[in-house]
């Protein structure tokens, strides 16, 4: 069975935006359905991690899944105040798990036997907006991409956050950001929770008076001082839990026949709110250099402060060295990152890219421990976009990995993704 989904106040409330927008003297004009557009992804992923460890409590898990992803935006109805809502629908199905198999991030956990994987789950999303202006306020189901809050996409069905994010663009080259969240949605669930900070790893959280909290409040400023030069600054707060200044930094220089270099330069300052510990200063710089088909990058994060990088549990860090496992965001911890990238259009087969990097970390603070962490991690990818013909736009990737450390687990991961998105209007 599907999982059991209450609809939240959130969605209540967009309900009622609605039918306020459908009632007022402003008909209900053509822009609200010919700006309209919907589409359904189909995502069939195959997910293998082996523990390399002896004290493993499991020897892998693996899992296949077939994910389908319903998408529908609205136009605006006509007039000063224009409204709109949009509509997400989300079902994952279950092709091969086992109970010693479990905990891919696929498949939502079965209530009714624990160790198994629900045959099937799914989530509906409904987001009523508004727009005045260069303004829009959007209220329901949200899949942000800020630095304090960035969306999980990396498996089956994407995580989504619940509640009221204003966006303003009325000051040329400036764009605002203003909300509060309430709930999230896990990728591998069908329940709108409370929100945890991560404390996976070496971050050495310690948890206060709140072990969970119902709001993320946020602003956030970007200023595009030239097209090749952006930087922005973004302010959150998980209530009882931390807060967060961000600062990010980012440029692109043409260096004409000689190829181009981008600059992303990251700092943020994460405090206590309410009697946790967390305590931590982040800088990562990412600069890469393309010519041609060949793409290089180098990154460098550092970790500073008596916790590692918080974040909100579930969703991704925004840090440069955030990859396919770990993020190298523990107590402490540097780490560097090189990679490499190629498009085979400059062989002949447009459509195919390969990626690999390696990234090396140290100096964590591992508690009860006098020796200092250290951990590596190997990705590489291969990706594949059909061109032409009936299935034009169809994307295969394979993605491998390989992780090392003397104070969490050693991994060697594979996934296999397929997915198709179909335009519906």
């Amino acid at each position: 069975m599907i999982g059991e989904h209450r609809t939240p106040r959130s969605f209540a409330g967009a309900a009622v935006l609605l039918g306020v927008a459908l009632s007022t003297s402003a008909p209900l004009h053509a822009e609200f359905l010919a700006d309209s557009k919907a589409s359904l992804e189909l995502r069939n992923y195959y997910f293998n991690r082996d523990f390399r460890q002896e004290s493993a409590v499991q020897s892998k898990a693996e899992e296949w899944a077939q994910g389908f992803l319903l998408r529908y935006e609205s136009g605006y109805t006509e007039g000063p105040i224009g409204f709109g809502v949009d509509a997400l629908g989300l079902l994952g199905i279950k092709l091969d798990s086992s109970p010693d198999r479990t905990g891919t991030g696929l498949l939502k956990s079965d209530r009714e036997a624990p160790g198994r994987a629900q045959d099937e789950y799914g989530e509906l999303g409904v987001t009523a907006k508004l727009r005045v202006s260069n303004s829009t306020l959007k209220y329901g189901t949200l899949f942000p991409k800020l630095p304090i809050a960035l969306s999980n996409d990396s498996r089956l069905l994407p995580q989504t956050f619940r509640g009221t994010w204003l966006t303003s663009a009325e000051i040329e080259n400036l764009s605002l950001d203003l909300g509060r969240f309430d709930r999230v949605n896990l990728r591998n669930s069908s329940d709108n929770e409370r929100m945890q900070v991560f404390n996976g790893g070496a971050r050495n959280i310690v948890l206060g008076r709140a072990r969970d909290s119902d709001a993320l409040d946020f602003a956030g400023a970007t200023y595009k001082w030239l097209p090749t030069l952006t930087t922005s600054y973004h302010y959150g707060e998980l209530d009882g839990i931390y807060r967060q200044h961000y600062f990010t930094l980012g440029h692109n220089l043409d260096l004409k026949e000689a190829g181009t270099l981008k600059s992303d330069l990251l700092w943020s300052r994460s405090v206590d709110d309410g009697g946790s510990n967390v305590d931590n200063r982040a800088l990562g710089a990412m600069f890469s250099y393309a010519l041609g088909a060949h793409k290089f990058g180098l990154a460098y994060q550092r970790m500073s402060g008596d916790t590692g990088f918080a974040y909100v549990n579930g969703a991704d860090s925004y840090l440069v060295n955030l990859v396919q496992i770990n993020d190298f965001g523990n107590e402490d911890e540097h780490s560097w990152q090189a990679r490499y990238d190629f498009d085979f259009v400059a062989l002949g087969i447009p459509g195919l890219s390969f990626m690999t990097r390696y990234l090396s970390g140290d100096n964590v603070h591992v508690v009860g421990r006098a020796e200092e962490g250290k951990e590596w991690e190997r990705n590489s990818e291969f990706a594949y976009v059909i061109q032409s013909g009936s299935l034009k736009g169809l994307v295969m990737k394979w993605r491998n990995a390989s992780s090392r450390s003397n104070f969490g687990g050693d991994i060697d991961e594979n996934r296999l993704i397929v997915s198709y998105t179909l335009p519906l209007w």
